[in-house]
């Protein structure tokens, strides 16, 4: 029981020694003990999961934790340190395991990291990619800055603004016809502009992922299924790194077993 508070609410070795679990050198003796242990994979078919939700977060820059979880019940079917989302390599050989244990997604929901996206493509042909419209609303206002001067930034901001906020077939007709309006206002005129300064720059890139990313982003529309946002993974994100930071200074081998256990023990 007292690993498992070391793992999972981050116990520091000192607060279980009051609680009365043993004294601090047997205690870091059987840490490290089932550190150099971690939980056997599961074997279990992942066949029921069909809607997911990936998406990976940074403790120590550039090595990443890339999490899959289930979209219906925000179960964690997978997690792993240690993995970065720019290699196609890493990113396979995170899912290849999956696929031998039944996983066929219909759906995944996720950031736009053109490499995840391209791996799962690959590896599930037909599958549908859901852009997270939480991911495209934030970089996008942060693009087009909270009081933009310029009335086309103006313009891009409502749009960004109100993403999140599409629940039905006809308020998605009213966004794509505003930024249809904008876009031969504005866009055209921005497209064949050159760089000229950074606020400018960052309109371009407002626009462009912008445009890039509608044909992904409303998948959930016609199926409810399909979970809008990486939010249930972010959540889950929040609630592992309050806990992991009570046990920073552990090395590379020993954080692999430390979220290998977290994983095991808090699949949710």
């Amino acid at each position: 029981m007292w690993f498992r508070q070391w793992i999972t609410e981050g116990y520091s070795v000192r607060q279980l020694v009051h609680q009365g679990n043993y004294g601090r050198d047997k205690l870091y003796s059987i840490i490290n003990y089932w550190l150099k242990r971690p939980p056997k994979a599961s074997l279990d078919s992942l066949e029921q999961y069909q809607h997911l939700i990936l998406d990976g977060t940074f403790l120590h820059r550039p090595v990443s934790i890339i999490t899959l979880m289930d979209g219906g019940t925000n179960a964690v079917i997978s997690g792993r340190y240690g993995v970065s989302e720019n290699s196609d390599r890493e990113l396979a050989a995170f899912f290849k395991p999956l696929i031998t244990r039944g996983l066929h997604p219909l759906s995944c929901t996720l950031d736009g990291n053109p490499q995840a996206i391209r791996t799962i493509k690959l590896l599930w042909p037909g599958i549908t990619i859901q852009r997270c419209l939480v991911h495209i609303q934030r970089q996008g206002l942060s693009w087009c800055r909270r009081s933009p001067k310029s009335a086309s930034a103006r313009g891009l901001r409502r749009l960004f603004r109100i993403v999140t906020d599409i629940k039905t077939k006809e308020e998605h007709a009213i966004f794509l016809e505003l930024l249809k309006q904008w876009e031969e206002r504005y866009g055209r005129y921005i497209a064949i502009q050159p760089e000229k300064g950074r606020v400018f720059s960052d309109i371009k890139r407002a626009r462009s992922m912008l445009l890039k990313a509608v044909p992904d982003m409303f998948h959930y529309l016609d199926d409810s299924s399909i979970p809008f946002s990486t939010n249930g993974l972010e959540g889950y994100f929040s609630r592992l790194k309050s806990h992991y930071r009570g046990h920073r200074g552990l090395d590379r081998k020993k954080l692999e077993s430390y979220f290998n256990w977290y994983f095991h023990f808090r699949p949710r």
